[in-house]
């Protein structure tokens, strides 16, 4: 939203001294930022001159020198425009001035001393799309009133300034210019002043010469006004430059004035041609593949979700988003249709993303307060009349389905206290309300507030008190140390310790979009779940929630990959989306991703499955988990991990997640992962660890390979070998696994290592070798395993 200074200056009295810096900084202040704030036209040192004598450039075909009296001095300029000539009053920038463009310098052009330089209109930065041609084929012509030595920016009416506001989306009622002097008002506690809607009315009606129909629940609010006789022409200077300040181009009077008025009020209206329209307005939803020629001469193809105008027959307008070409106002116009309507915002935002997002569409998404409606139909007519000599008809085309009362909201001071953490008394408090255009009713210990209508953003007590606290001023409250007793939740800790476990491990932590595309959501799972996507996503890329977090990770590496940076070693723990008979449902996840060398406080290797599966464990085991997880091959592994590098996590019988290496047919790099359902392990959480000393007797440590069938798991060897070591054998690990030439083609080799150790007593040779080869006899036997020994 563009704010003009002097077109909000027309309803509220700003003290002169205020710099647009200052203005705009105390709208921020309130909840209101800004993007920029400066003049319409950023140039110095420019004076009306009149050009006194002008000869062919005698080194040129196409340049002129000039003479130009600019009051205090007589100056020779060179001038390249094909319209200059004696007698024209022109733009002077004088030696020194600084245009958008650069600074403007005495120059010597073909021999030819030029001392300053005659403007167009683009050459002070006015934007291209408010000129016209003459403004782009020469110099500005100004009229023969302008004064010689006086600043062509004011004679011009373009000395105003600009604040180009990013409001927030619930302002709906800063889309106008009496809504931007409400709040004005508000924060320099001056009163706002009442827009003149008075007209005349001739003694003819609209009733005897339209009739109106609503066939559609999605319009709320139709009012229709017809002025007869109006003239079309230029718009008054005012009117002009202050839709050029807001971003608009003028066009002619009528058109200029329907705009006008929608900035005014923040109400969008829409002008008809009265003779093309015929004698009927219908509302109405359009039929599928129903066509409409816009007023930018394209053809549309709508559909059963947009609202349409029609007469009766054709439809003439896409409603809330842009007119038909059929029923445009042109030059030959004479009686107008003024339309003023309320329509269903969502169905305005669907059309108008589908066609085109304009100023009257983003005004009608945000919510229109009915009683500005009836409004700005009454404005549009004291305008036509003023500025177009328009006939106002008597009577008005009403179909309404609205609430204009005011809200009234009780709220107590305590209450405010409490929320916003002051001190503040019941009459500061009436106050700021009063400076808002709220109007309270003091009933002792409860205030009785009455909201009007044109907040649609003031809706509970809580609204209310955010609206004191805004104006009231965010300085005056004064910071508090919290009170914190020093104890965490038990949940939040246990996420703590996951993640700094894994910080400890050397993995660095990321956070990414919870939005994937669509395609994507079905991956790295076979669990049976349906998708939630949004309605109305910004972008494909950015569709639909999360069921899984490895396609966040892989997106992470894929990023850091293309830079480069190839050892990757992260985690994320975040939601994961899903619907399940008709509930909307959540689970806390965490996935890990590694690839390249892995680097800790202790060495650097490179990545397997192996790694990234003693991460896993050492977490799980930090955890309380030891002894209570395995780790399972079956058909429920996901299809994008590699069938022979990857497992399930099965805890109590419950999948609780997966871990393996992506698919060579997803990626050639090896990028290993995992990712366990938080919500389902910390359900199965471990009761208060208990610990044990430290055993003071030493351990013995063998190794030994067995030579086995390829598809055999590691864990099978491991349970044999612990029913034989029974609680002597303290600790299991596979350090090698090898397939290669010195094996047949369907064998491995997996080589394990094994701790011993007694509680009670140091163990000897004798015994430890005893229990090892019984150990190796059942492996053997059992798995029809051989000793590798080499």
């Amino acid at each position: 939203m563009k704010l003009s200074r002097k077109f909000v200056s027309d309803y509220i009295e700003l003290d002169s001294n205020l710099t647009i810096k200052e203005i705009a900084e105390a709208m921020t202040y309130v909840g209101n930022e800004y993007a920029d704030a400066s003049k319409l036209v950023n140039a110095t040192s420019l004076v009306i001159g009149e050009v006194i004598n002008c000869d062919v450039h005698p080194d040129s075909d196409h340049l002129h020198v000039c003479k130009v009296d600019v009051k205090t001095e007589i100056l020779d300029i060179v001038c390249g425009a094909p319209n200059v000539k004696k007698g024209l009053k022109v733009i002077v920038a004088l030696n020194g001035a600084k245009l958008p463009g650069g600074e403007i310098k005495q120059s010597t052009i073909r021999g030819q001393i030029s001392n300053g330089m005659l403007c167009s209109l683009a050459e002070l930065g006015i934007d291209h799309k408010f000129l016209t041609e003459n403004d782009f084929a020469g110099i500005h012509e100004l009229p023969n009133d302008a004064k010689v030595g006086e600043d062509p920016i004011k004679y011009l009416q373009l000395d105003d300034e600009i604040i180009d506001f990013e409001l927030t989306s619930n302002r709906g009622d800063l889309l106008s210019v009496l809504g931007m002097a409400y709040e004005l008002g508000a924060i320099y506690k001056k009163k706002t002043k009442k827009i003149d809607i008075e007209y005349n009315e001739i003694d003819k009606s609209i009733n005897n010469e339209l009739s109106l129909k609503i066939n559609t629940d999605d319009c709320v609010l139709f009012l229709a006004k017809k002025v007869n006789n109006v003239i079309i022409k230029e718009s008054p200077l005012f009117i002009k430059n202050r839709l050029i300040a807001s971003g608009i181009r003028p066009i002619n009077n009528v058109v200029d004035i329907s705009n006008y008025v929608m900035l005014e009020t923040g109400q969008p209206l829409h002008f008809y041609d009265a003779d093309k329209l015929q004698n009927i307005i219908e509302v109405r939803n359009a039929l599928n593949e129903e066509k409409l020629i816009t007023l930018d001469n394209i053809e549309r193809i709508l559909d059963q979700n947009d609202i349409v105008i029609s007469n009766g027959n054709n439809v003439v307008g896409l409603a809330g988003v842009m007119g038909g070409l059929s029923t445009e106002v042109d030059s030959n116009t004479k009686n107008i249709i003024i339309e003023a309507a309320i329509f269903d915002a969502i169905k305005i935002r669907r059309t108008s993303k589908k066609i085109l997002r304009s100023e009257a569409s983003t005004r009608f998404e945000k919510g229109l307060d009915p009683n500005r409606t009836y409004m700005a139909i009454n404005r549009s007519c004291h305008m036509l009349e003023k500025y177009a000599n328009g006939q106002v008809l008597k009577d008005m085309l009403v179909y309404d389905k609205t609430n204009k009362e005011d809200k009234i909201i009780n709220i107590t001071i305590d209450k405010i206290i409490k929320v916003l953490g002051i001190d503040v008394n019941k009459q500061e408090v009436i106050d700021v309300y009063n400076s808002l255009g709220f109007e309270v009713i003091d009933n002792n210990d409860v205030l009785s507030v009455k909201v009007p209508s044109r907040r649609l953003d003031v809706n509970i007590k809580e609204d209310l008190i955010e609206e004191f606290g805004r104006i009231y001023g965010i300085n005056k409250i004064k910071g508090k140390l919290p009170v914190f007793d020093g104890k965490l939740g038990t949940y939040n800790k246990v996420n703590r310790d996951i993640k700094n476990r894994l910080i400890d491990l050397g993995l660095n932590e990321t956070s990414s979009y919870a939005l994937i595309p669509e395609e994507e959501v079905y991956k790295y799972t076979k669990d049976n779940f349906t998708r939630i996507r949004l309605s109305d996503p910004m972008s494909e890329d950015r569709s639909t929630l999360r069921y899984s977090l490895i396609y966040s990770l892989k997106e992470i590496y894929e990023y850091n990959k293309a830079r480069n940076y190839k050892d990757v070693s992260i985690f994320e723990m975040g939601k994961g989306f899903y619907k399940e008979n008709d509930l909307y449902k959540e689970d806390l996840k965490l996935a890990c991703l590694m690839s390249g060398k892995y680097i800790n406080k202790l060495n650097e290797i490179k990545t397997d499955f192996y790694v990234i599966k003693g991460i896993l464990i050492n977490l799980l085991n930090y955890l309380g988990y030891e002894n209570r997880y395995s780790f399972v091959i079956d058909e429920n592994i996901p299809n994008e991990l590699h069938p022979g590098q990857s497992a399930l996590i099965i805890m109590q019988g419950e999948n609780i997640g997966f871990i393996g290496k992506i698919h060579p047919n997803i990626t050639k790099d090896d990028i290993f992962v995992f990712e366990i359902n938080l919500t389902k392990l910390l359900k199965n959480r471990a009761s208060k660890m208990s610990f044990k000393e430290l055993n003071k007797y030493p351990e013995v440590v063998k190794d030994v390979a067995f030579v086995v069938d390829k598809n055999l798991l590691s864990s099978e060897i491991e349970k044999c070998l612990k029913k034989v070591g029974g609680r002597l054998l303290t600790n299991i690990s596979v350090f090698d696994v090898y397939v290669g030439d010195k094996l047949n083609e369907n064998e491995k080799s997996i080589a394990f290592s094994l701790t011993f150790q007694d509680s009670t007593k140091t163990l000897n040779d004798i015994e430890v070798t005893e229990i090892f080869n019984k150990m190796i006899e059942e492996v053997e036997n059992k798995l029809s395993a051989k000793l590798r020994n080499k």
